[in-house]
């Protein structure tokens, strides 16, 4: 465990995803005058901190290692591959599960019975929030060099 705690890389990428949760939740209960403490364990929503974890990795092997180390290219590499995720895959699921959730209502206002629960709507994110995620994840290495 001491091992973990030392190893600046992996602070510093979870400080950054506990930065994003938190505003998670605050946006949230901006939005909607409630403070909903699932947002802040909760998938998707502005901003993204998967993002903002793997950007602030990426950004700190980067500054260690150097930006022509293998070890960089294998972390931008695997951040890109999971902002494209959270921007295609996981969104077109958020949006399906909206069509879904629609559906479902349609069926209780025409008086069948459901007993299925909504479908979780934030799966993914949309590029602004994986956009905001990133820039938390570039910003919060500083304090770490």
């Amino acid at each position: 465990m001491q091992t973990l705690i030392r190893n600046d890389i992996l602070v510093c990428s979870f400080v950054s995803w506990l930065i994003a949760q938190i505003l998670k939740l605050l946006i949230n209960w901006r939005v909607k005058h409630t403070l909903d403490w699932r947002r802040m364990f909760g998938m998707g929503g502005m901003p993204s901190s998967h993002t903002a974890f793997l950007v602030a990795m990426t950004v700190m092997v980067g500054a260690r290692e150097g930006l022509d180390s293998t070890l960089f290219a294998m972390t931008f590499a695997f951040t890109a591959v999971v902002v494209y995720d959270a921007m295609g895959v996981r969104y077109q699921t958020g949006e399906q599960s909206k069509v879904i959730n629609r559906i479902l209502h349609e069926m209780l206002v025409e008086g069948k019975k459901l007993t299925e629960e909504k479908m979780q709507e934030l799966v993914g994110h949309t590029p602004l929030e994986v956009a905001f995620g990133g820039l938390i994840g570039l910003i919060t290495p500083v304090f770490f060099n």
